[in-house]
């Protein structure tokens, strides 16, 4: 084989070329398909995405070809004019003038990965001369002009035009302007030269193509550009975490995929991270730094919101472990209405209480120091009572209620013992990962399968919970009636829509939680410290509790929740008035109601409290001088109305049926709420009434 044809062999495609440029960084994908983050991966070379000629700018191009090529256009590969300048200036021993063309430069980068040879002998110059030629022959001068600047090194490790533009001048090569296009092309000949030297081939650059041309402001762009460490910012840094996770092993090209699709909502994600900060910025008082938030669908267990912490920090706050406060306790009553030790109705004393253990007399207290006496199970697991959750925890054993927090996905990695029964409050280190996934378990009935962070996975399933416990579960934790007695009616946790949701806090304040769910999505918040340092008087309403209502709203602005259907084996059953409460409805695992009072509905038929549909929450209406005022009503609307149902104004009872829903509006502020025959509130919201020109 001739020389020649050797070299020809050697020589891929122009296509071949540009398939084959890896950038340095991968780019990580939403759900969508849009850009959520940039990750460098390649160590050896900053390369960004390969740029075709007619998005260069013209003046680039000039400034390259007047430095490298003035012939490139004119000749097939070898500037025979050039190299015989070269052997005159060699043979006079004068300075030697370069003689490589651009044809003969990209020969060798696409032969040898990228790198032109140094010193090279008379065998080597005439096979890269005769490669060129070859080159030619099959390529297009603008494909060869368009490969030498996306293979060529300009600084540093800067690679390819779209590096070195963006790196050293923060823009896209197409807006290069002539004294940054000469001191770009003054580099490619010497990449490392010091930032005076490249500026005065700049300048000297510029008046070649320009006679006359002052050489300051050419010599000033060079230097300032390069007399500073270059900046190459990604487009988009959304989901740093994620980007680790999915190329975790990556690096110095191992990994061949430029893009990764991701399961991620690339608008939810940039929502819950500005919501996230938000928070934080309001709790700047109270020391409160960082804070994580995870968000799931609940159906596939795909990854919708991934935001690993609130700034810039490499921690990852979704599976850093953290003591889980009064999270865990909805799998403790879980399982002791499976082993049917208690009912949602079973009364709970809230007293004092002192327990004998090895390490001395244990005695839990509530988070405000206020017994409240008898409370009835629903009434403890809503308003997150301590002492009912550690009688319950002494009804239902240790190790039981540690299996059963495995089952559902908790990696407890020590004993029960060793946790003895404040683990009722939570003082096992969980992840956000493992809280999101066990309430998804609660939410889909018990079943627990894997969350994913890229599309197209199933995982096993696993059943870990009886669906009519979860039921029963999901039902106390959607109802702010209950939960009142701690948190009032006016909270972060009650929303226009139905979901089941739990706050934490852990011992000293040193972490927040904020967990719930939908009928579609889970949504966890995490805030505190990464240093695990104390919050200052921050509870999980205050905390975490805000992000995870901007979460939730956003998910459900075009999209409805309604209480999950009423399982068979559940029944509803009225419960006599006592221990605060007035007669009310309450629902039972089949066999578990009270004997003397038959089931209230047909099993299958939802359960779920009465709702204000109208007025929103945080309503204003003003009042129209030009309507007269019998024409103007406002009529009050309910979901999910139940009979005997009465609404009840600033504190007073509106009259019954139709002339209660007929309001006539005055100015004021007002608090509607919705109370049954026992006076107890299925609902409450706020709202204003004003003038024209209030």
């Amino acid at each position: 084989m001739s020389t020649i044809s050797a070299q020809a062999a050697l020589l891929p495609t122009f296509s071949e070329v540009q398939k084959a440029h890896r950038r340095s960084d991968v780019l990580i994908l939403d759900r969508h398909g849009e850009l959520i983050h940039e990750l460098r991966v390649d160590k050896t070379g900053r390369r960004l995405e390969w740029t075709k000629l007619k998005d260069v700018s013209p003046a680039l191009v000039k400034a390259v070809l007047q430095s490298e090529d003035r012939r490139f256009y004119e000749h097939g590969g070898v500037d025979w004019k050039a190299v015989g300048a070269a052997l005159i200036d060699r043979f006079f021993g004068s300075k030697t003038r370069g003689a490589s063309t651009i044809s003969m430069q990209v020969a060798v980068m696409v032969q040898r990965g990228g790198r032109p040879l140094g010193h090279k002998t008379f065998r080597q110059k005439w096979d890269q001369m005769a490669a060129a030629r070859e080159l030619e022959k099959s390529w297009k001068k603008d494909e060869i002009l368009e490969a030498y600047l996306n293979l060529v090194s300009f600084r540093s490790e800067l690679q390819g035009i779209a590096a070195a533009s963006r790196g050293l001048f923060g823009k896209e090569p197409s807006g290069l302007d002539l004294k940054e296009s000469c001191t770009l092309a003054a580099l490619i000949r010497s990449p490392n030269a010091l930032p005076a030297v490249v500026g005065q081939r700049a300048a000297l650059l510029a008046q070649s193509l320009s006679p006359g041309e002052p050489g300051e402001a050419y010599r000033r762009t060079a230097i300032d550009a390069l007399s500073r460490p270059y900046r190459l910012r990604p487009y988009l840094a959304l989901a740093p975490q994620v980007a680790k996770i999915l190329t975790a092993g990556a690096g110095q090209g191992e990994l061949s995929a430029q893009t990764i699709n991701s399961t991620l909502d690339l608008r939810l994600q940039r929502f819950a991270l500005q919501s996230l900060r938000q928070q934080l910025d309001l709790l700047q008082g109270r020391h409160v730094g960082n804070g994580a938030v995870l968000v799931v669908d609940n159906a596939t267990g795909n990854i919708l919101a991934y935001v690993g912490n609130s700034g810039d920090s490499q921690v990852d706050g979704i599976v850093a472990k953290r003591q889980a406060g009064s999270t865990l306790k909805p799998f403790l009553y879980g399982l002791a209405l499976e082993k049917r030790l208690l009912t949602t109705a079973s009364v709970l004393d809230d007293t004092p209480l002192h327990i004998s253990t090895e390490r001395g007399i244990y005695m839990p207290h509530d988070y405000d120091h206020r017994p409240r006496g008898p409370v009835t199970v629903r009434t403890a697991l809503s308003a997150s009572l301590n002492i009912p959750a550690v009688r319950t925890q002494l009804l239902v054993g240790t190790e039981p209620f540690a299996d059963r927090l495995r089952r559902v996905g908790f990696d407890l990695r020590r004993s029960a013992e060793f946790y003895g029964f404040s683990l009722a409050l939570g003082t096992a280190d969980v992840s956000l990962k493992e809280l999101v996934n066990a309430y998804r378990c609660i939410a889909r009935g018990g079943i627990v399968s894997p969350l994913h962070l890229t599309p197209g996975h199933s995982g096993r399933t696993l059943r870990a919970m009886d669906p009519k416990v979860a039921y029963l579960v999901s039902d106390i934790l959607s109802d702010p009636g209950s939960r009142s007695v701690t948190f009032g009616l006016d909270n972060p946790l009650t929303t226009r829509y139905w979901t089941a949701v739990k706050t934490g806090t852990s011992k000293d304040m040193r972490d927040n939680w904020c967990i719930g769910f939908s009928r579609r999505y889970t949504v966890g918040v995490w805030v505190g410290n990464l240093s695990g340092d104390p919050m200052w008087n921050v509870s999980g309403v205050s905390g975490a509790a805000p992000v995870w209502l901007e979460v939730m709203n956003y998910l459900h602005g075009n999209v409805r929740s309604a209480p999950p259907p009423r399982p068979r084996g559940v029944v509803a059953a009225r419960v006599p008035a006592g221990h605060g409460e007035a007669e009310r409805g309450e629902l039972f695992l089949a066999g578990t109601e009270p004997p003397s009072v038959p089931a209230a509905r047909p099993a299958g038929e939802a359960w779920h409290i009465a709702r204000i549909a109208y007025p929103p929450d945080g309503t204003i209406i003003v009042i129209d001088p030009d309507i007269p005022e019998p024409n103007q009503r406002v009529f009050f609307e309910t979901e999910n109305e139940a009979p005997g149902l009465k609404w009840r104004l600033n504190g007073e009872l509106l009259p019954p049926g139709e002339e209660g829903r007929r309001w006539a509006p005055r100015v004021g502020r007002y608090e509607l709420a919705l109370v049954d025959n026992g006076g107890k509130v299925q609902d409450a919201v706020s709202f204003e009434v004003r003038g024209q020109n209030q």
